[in-house]
């Protein structure tokens, strides 16, 4: 059962990266994030902002190496993937599904409609909708029990 939408406005960056932060208070471990929206939303600014919550520093778009792993000081991994570009075949080679529900990380996945089998449990969905330039409507669903506990905890 997902849980009703949490809507949030970014007017900056420091915004969308501060939001990310206070997910990623929240966050535990098994749960998969699929970040939805345009080039420029503000996708790995808001990973950006979970990975200074994990206290990791430089966490950066996964756009040419597909996909970036950092480890927190307390040892729980976030693993942060941008499917753009990438084709099906190529995000089935990737192997997104040993990352999704790993009780020691938190999987983010950039254009999660690219990957043909995302999970279907414990899944957050956060949507970058662009108002104008500067402004952004950010709408965060959850699925399964510990991401509707992070969501509830936001």
């Amino acid at each position: 059962m997902k849980t009703d939408a949490k809507i949030y406005a970014s007017h900056s960056e420091d915004d969308t990266r501060n939001l990310g932060c206070r997910l990623g208070h929240v966050l535990t471990p098994g749960i998969t994030v699929l970040l939805c929206g345009d080039l420029g939303a503000g996708k790995t600014v808001f990973v950006r902002g979970v990975g200074e919550a994990f206290g990791i520093k430089g966490v950066r778009s996964p756009s040419f190496t597909i996909i970036n792993e950092y480890e927190s000081p307390s040892g729980i991994y976030v693993i942060h993937a941008d499917l753009y570009r990438l084709d099906s075949e190529g995000v089935n080679a990737v192997g997104l599904d040993e990352y999704a529900g790993v009780n020691d990380s938190v999987l983010f996945v950039e254009w999660p409609e690219r990957w043909s089998n995302p999970p279907a449990n414990e899944v957050m969905t956060v949507s970058f909708e662009a108002m104008n330039e500067n402004e952004r409507r950010i709408t965060i669903t959850a699925e399964g029990v510990k991401a509707q506990e992070a969501l509830s905890g936001l």
